[in-house]
């Protein structure tokens, strides 16, 4: 089996992998209980509910969520999760490996939920040339809140004395920031909505029954 089918199905090694990594995020967290390190709580504790997130989508809204997809969730806020415990400081390299990963987490939702408002209304037709330039935007769109969120995080932090929950590294990690953020979502503008397009249906279906005007 190929990795690409591997990662199209169920594959229960990955399932054991994204098992593995909540392990992991659920450590840190404890970790950081005990020392008393309120930001490495909030980012490993979100993290590791995110991770769930795939299975409840699955079982509850009945969204087809393959290994493929959850470890794709999964790595991206492990990633972010660990880079607190030392390696954004350490690797220059990390902190634009982490924000393509998670942008490319936002591009799915972005073409998942407007392929899904596209298949249920017929009097909505979204072209691809467009579906392609809305997934950008709606990237960039997620990127600047991401950073106002980073900014308030320090502002907050330097009020009340304690350490950022999200840190921001001046302006040049911005702009770096947003075009990570752009390069992962175009990586999915490009080569990913055809994997994303059965859940994007699926979910269309959740809306109801399509219009028939």
């Amino acid at each position: 089996m190929t990795l690409a089918e591997r990662l199209d199905g169920d594959d229960s090694s990955l399932e054991w992998v994204v098992r593995a990594m909540q392990v992991v995020l659920a450590v840190i967290t404890l970790y950081g209980l005990v020392a008393l390190n309120w930001g490495l709580v909030i980012n490993a504790g979100v993290s590791l509910a995110i991770t769930f997130l795939p299975g409840y989508l699955e079982n509850d809204l009945h969204l087809p969520m393959n290994a493929g997809l959850a470890l794709w969730i999964t790595l991206a806020v492990f990633l972010h999760a660990v880079g607190a415990l030392g390696p954004y400081e350490w690797f220059g390299w990390y902190d634009s490996v982490t924000h393509a990963l998670s942008a490319s987490i936002v591009a799915g939702a972005g073409y998942a939920s407007a392929r899904a408002l596209d298949v249920h209304y017929d009097d909505l037709t979204i072209p691809p040339a467009f579906m392609f330039g809305f997934i950008l935007v709606f990237v960039l769109a997620f990127g600047v809140l991401w950073e106002i969120l980073e900014f308030a995080s320090g502002g907050v932090a330097a009020a009340l004395g304690g350490e950022p929950v999200l840190a921001q590294r001046g302006t040049s990690d911005i702009v770096f920031d947003l075009f990570y953020n752009t390069a992962g979502g175009t990586i999915v503008a490009a080569i990913g909505t055809a994997k994303l397009r059965p859940l994007a249906d699926v979910l269309a279906g959740q809306f109801g029954e399509p219009d028939s005007e």
